[in-house]
């Protein structure tokens, strides 16, 4: 049955105004575009977006080097087999109008046949185009259907030399990346090389937001933000026509306005409700582990419900061990005590509020508990180093915006709870 195609959903975003020029980033996308597969792969705010778009607006280095490019913005609705391939294929036709007429009347047969029937299908029609293409699917995290990610794995073993694909998502995909980086068919680019450098940050505040911070102000906002893009746009919003800059960026943290509803729109409300209940429950903890989780949120298991960086994405781990510390994007924990709470404690499921919990928590800590290391710090939509992938910790902490924002959420509960906090976090602290 054929679907019907929202056909913005194929159109590359438009290319802004007013950005920072990112040669570095730029020349790496295009030494990657003789590869099988481009990953760029941060958390919300890092710009993977607008890199991409900028990169393909600008062409290609050499004018012998052309290339045409395919987009689709992918969301909940395309996590089935379904609208996933007739996406794929209808933005590469935007670009080659001829491929993959088959491979549709395939998929839209009343039953349809195997995912690689249909794909051999489509690989057949690319491997006779002459061009080379560049096919974006944006927001790819959305995709964790285990029939889509099979037939992806399918389409990179046997992509046509001319197609190279490019997946933007905010954790790594259940794709097998290192076979295709030992065979160097994998470029990477990651929040690390994202986030804006001390010279970009300077640029964009000063040249584009046309604020005139000083070398010191640039600084210290660039080292309060970690270069996170998404925080620096909002810190100059929220800079412009103050007087007092200096105070604001010593006091900038994860409970400014715009950062709280920047993090509860981009990522606490994407969650289920048992995720949003666990982040808010352990949003005023320091440490976390098993037995301390457990005690403050009154359920079990609580490992397999927190993803990296707000990915959702269970945590992958040895079994029957959890991991030593949940990847929770630390800039949540300013404003995750405020946010409403899910159905899951509404309809009275665990604690009643995170004061009962962290009650129930110091009890059983004080049992002998010992809680991991791991302390959170203000991190810019989690940060990002090391790998970036679902289920690890993005990056090192940031110690004095960690305080403010924890303390932002304790000062969102009633005096009691602050008291039991404390003892908490001194039990807890042995």
């Amino acid at each position: 049955m054929p679907i019907s195609l929202l056909e913005t959903k194929l159109y590359v975003p438009r290319s802004r105004r007013g950005l920072v020029p990112r040669p570095r980033l730029s020349e790496r996308l295009g030494r990657g575009a003789a590869s099988k597969l481009m990953l760029v792969s941060a958390p919300a705010g890092f710009g993977k977006t607008t890199l991409l778009t900028e990169w393909l607006a600008a062409g290609p280095a050499a004018p012998t080097d052309q290339r045409l490019a395919a987009w689709v913005s992918l969301d909940r609705a395309d996590n089935n087999s379904a609208s996933f391939w007739t996406y794929l294929i209808a933005a590469l036709r935007t670009v080659e109008p001829g491929v993959g007429a088959n491979a549709l009347a395939l998929l839209q047969a009343p039953q349809p046949p195997p995912i690689e029937m249909v794909l051999t299908t489509l690989l057949n029609d690319l491997g006779a185009i002459a061009s080379h293409i560049v096919l974006v699917l944006d927001d790819y995290h959305v995709i964790d259907a285990p029939d889509v990610q099979d037939g992806m794995v399918f389409l990179l073993d046997h992509l046509p030399p001319r197609l190279h694909v490019v997946i933007a998502c905010r954790a790594d995909p259940a794709l097998p990346l290192a076979r295709l980086r030992a065979r160097g068919e994998l470029v990477e680019i990651r929040a690390a090389e994202l986030r804006f450098t001390p010279d970009e940050a300077a640029a964009y505040l000063n040249e584009m937001m046309g604020l005139q911070l000083t070398a010191g102000d640039v600084a210290a906002l660039e080292r309060r933000t970690e270069g996170w893009i998404a925080a620096l746009q909002l810190a100059a919003l929220s800079m412009q026509g103050r007087d007092d800059v200096a105070s604001f960026i010593a006091g900038f943290a994860g409970d400014d306005r715009y950062v709280v509803d920047y993090l509860v729109e981009e990522l606490l409300q994407r969650q289920s409700d048992r995720v949003q209940t666990f982040l808010q429950r352990t949003s005023i903890l320091g440490r976390l582990s098993r037995p301390l989780c457990d005690a403050v949120t009154g359920q079990g298991g609580w490992q397999g419900h927190v993803g990296g960086a707000g990915s959702g994405e269970p945590v992958p781990g040895p079994a029957g061990r959890a991991p030593p510390v949940v990847p929770l994007p630390p800039s949540l924990c300013g404003c995750v005590a405020r946010a409403p709470a899910g159905r899951a404690a509404r309809s009275g499921a665990g604690p009643a509020s995170p004061g009962e919990g962290v009650v129930r928590a110091e009890r059983r800590t004080s049992c002998g508990h010992r809680p991991l290391a791991g302390r959170r710090g203000f991190r810019a939509c989690g940060g990002a180093g090391g790998d970036g992938g679902a289920g690890h910790a993005q990056g090192p902490t940031g110690g004095h915006a960690a305080r403010l924002a924890r303390d932002a959420s304790r000062r969102s509960l009633p005096r009691p709870a602050r008291a039991q906090h404390r003892l908490c976090r001194g039990v807890a602290g042995h």
